[in-house]
């Protein structure tokens, strides 16, 4: 009810002026939403804060402002509270209006930016020749929720996937590759992806122990920089062969993504260097090239140095990010862009943050943002690992948690005496599986550690996705028991009478104020909270009044609000990646 509030705090804002004169223009009503239901919908509390600037009591204030304001198209009569709180109840009247206008409104009431954006998210960022893990998991799903929310807001949207397709690790590689299967690097899908990881991990462990090999190793590196066919060649095939994996998953997850990884930007590490020594922040220290961090000490409370250039002459992730960064501010024209990590990278975005705006490469009207989650944690409160200790494959969970959700319908079907097709069965257990798993990490609020628990997230009571998907199959239950087309329903029929159907209606007109937060904030949890509670209010309506049974005209308004809420949560998950079922 954004617009509500921005009425009423006009409205707040004529009354104190009129009251107490033209010096008090511009001073903030402190409208907010009210503490306590029983006492209204908003108050405001400005009285409280011009006692002293007044030298009268709040309740004095309170009600010379209250003889001046007008809201009476809104609210029932201001009540004054306390010491000189003002209570405003909005009329049932004003509601049912609200309600009847948003009916043919797609975006159910919610506006769209003002100022429209380029905006960047930058999420996933999985490595070339590695198996995307449980620690790709929250950049993934968090990431895609935020485009998925500036997108509805009507921001221009750049979904990147920095991947990690560059540098030391494919030199080893490619020349462990060269000695144990050659075919790899001329064939096409010679190698599966668990093979190429196993690869992996035995030309690493080579690396770490055979000086010979480690020459080899960057003599490829130095060939693959220097563009050498058949090493470019082999590292295209490592490349495609990894992105077709990363795809099976993205496919899964029902995410879209512009891949743009670090060799990208390789072309621009060498500007990036002669820039910041352009500009004086360049300092040479044991032979690497760096800029020294003001807020950044080392144990001896020495500044720590960002390395851009090391001594041997390689870049290092920091000149990358540093390159991409202005790429994407003079290329890509973006306003804010926004960075979905593990919270353990905050002090490398504060870093080059602080190198990018020391170099003036920031101009005033562009926004960095780093986007901080927690770990996924196993049961046991620790870092979420297999039996045997090794990180948890992406595809493993996904397929376990649809795997879960598969069993738990089979078992349900089978008490209630239900028969259904196969093919019923697998769709579902498939959209409540991959649900879950999404609204599990989601409902959390990211700045936190969580934990990974598939008997929680699949459970139809509690703040979990399976628990909002059954209330949005609850409300198709009911269009197909009363051969009900919600499309056909009249405007203007919303006539609000019992509590509940007063409280759905009030939650019903909030979703613009919450997606605007999360616009704002970055914190799709508020729109998780939002949705549950939607979900129970709508349960406590159903409960306590009759819709098919209801006489007219109640029957069709009670039809209204079963429509809206069930598009309330289909746009609502939506924006969480999470699909909607019309039978469970």
């Amino acid at each position: 009810m954004n617009a509500t509030q921005e009425k009423l705090k006009v409205q707040l804002e004529q009354a104190l002026v009129e009251a107490f004169g033209a010096d008090f223009a511009g001073v903030d009503p402190i409208l907010v939403s009210a503490s306590n239901p029983k006492f209204g919908d908003y108050q405001a509390n400005v009285a409280l804060s011009l006692s002293k600037k007044l030298g009268k009591q709040p309740r004095a204030i309170a009600g010379a402002i209250v003889e001046k304001l007008d809201v009476s198209e809104i609210c029932e009569p201001p009540e004054i509270a306390g010491p000189g709180f003002i209570n405003l109840k909005l009329k049932t009247a004003y509601l049912e209006a609200q309600l009847n206008a948003i009916q043919a409104d797609p975006r159910l009431g919610v506006p769209s930016a003002k100022t429209p954006k380029r905006e960047i998210v930058d999420f996933s960022s999985p490595n070339i020749a590695k198996e995307m893990h449980v620690g790709h998991l929250r950049s993934t799903i968090i990431g895609d929720s935020i485009a998925r929310i500036l997108e509805f807001q009507g921001h221009d949207v750049l979904r990147l996937n920095h991947v990690g397709d560059w540098g030391t690790q494919f030199g080893m590689l490619i020349a462990y590759l060269r000695e144990v299967y050659p075919d790899a690097l001329t064939t096409a899908n010679a190698l599966d992806i668990g093979d190429l990881v196993s690869f992996y991990r035995k030309a690493k462990q080579r690396f770490d122990t055979d000086t010979a090999f480690q020459e080899t190793a960057r003599q490829e590196v130095v060939r693959l920089q220097a563009g050498a066919e058949d090493t470019l060649h082999a590292w295209k095939l490592l490349c495609e062969q990894s992105r077709r994996e990363f795809q099976v998953i993205y496919e899964l997850l029902d995410i879209k993504l512009t891949e743009r990884g670090e060799s990208f930007y390789n072309p621009l590490l060498s500007e990036v260097v002669k820039d910041l020594d352009k500009s004086g922040l360049l300092v040479e220290n044991q032979g690497a090239k760096c800029v020294f961090l003001e807020g950044f000490t080392n144990r001896e409370g020495e500044p720590l140095p960002l390395i851009v250039q090391k001594s041997d002459g390689g870049y290092n992730y920091a000149t990358t990010d540093l390159a991409s960064l202005r790429y994407r501010i003079q290329q890509d024209e973006a306003k804010r862009i926004i960075y979905v990590t593990d919270a353990g990278q905050g002090n490398h975005f504060a870093q080059f943050f602080q190198v990018a705006r020391k170099a003036g490469w920031i101009p005033d009207d562009v926004e960095l943002v780093h986007v901080p989650f927690g770990l996924v944690l196993g049961e046991d409160g620790k870092k979420f690992k297999t039996r045997s200790g090794d990180t948890v494959r992406l595809r493993d969970l996904l397929d376990e948690a649809v795997s879960h959700a598969h069993a738990d319908l089979k078992s349900r079907l089978q008490k209630e005496e239900r028969q259904e097709t196969e093919e019923f069965i697998n769709e579902v257990a498939r959209v409540v599986g991959i649900s879950a798993v999404k609204y599990a990490d989601l409902s959390q609020n990211r700045t936190s550690n969580y934990i990974f628990s598939y008997d929680k997230m699949l459970d139809l009571k509690g703040n979990t996705a399976p628990y909002m998907l059954y209330v949005y199959a609850r409300i198709h239950g009911i269009s197909r028991k009363g051969d009900i087309n919600f499309k056909e329903l009249g405007n203007n029929a919303v006539l609000l009478q019992h509590e509940t159907e007063l409280a759905l209606a009030k939650y019903l007109l909030q979703l613009d104020e919450v997606i605007s937060s999360v616009e704002q904030d970055l914190l799709p949890n508020r729109l998780c909270e939002y949705l549950f509670e939607l979900s129970q209010k709508f349960n406590q309506f159903y409960d306590r009044c009759p819709i098919l049974q209801a006489e007219e005209p109640q029957r069709t308004s009670r039809l209204v609000l079963c429509d809206l809420t069930a598009r309330t949560l289909k746009l609502g998950l939506s924006l969480l990646g999470i699909q909607v079922l019309e039978r469970m």
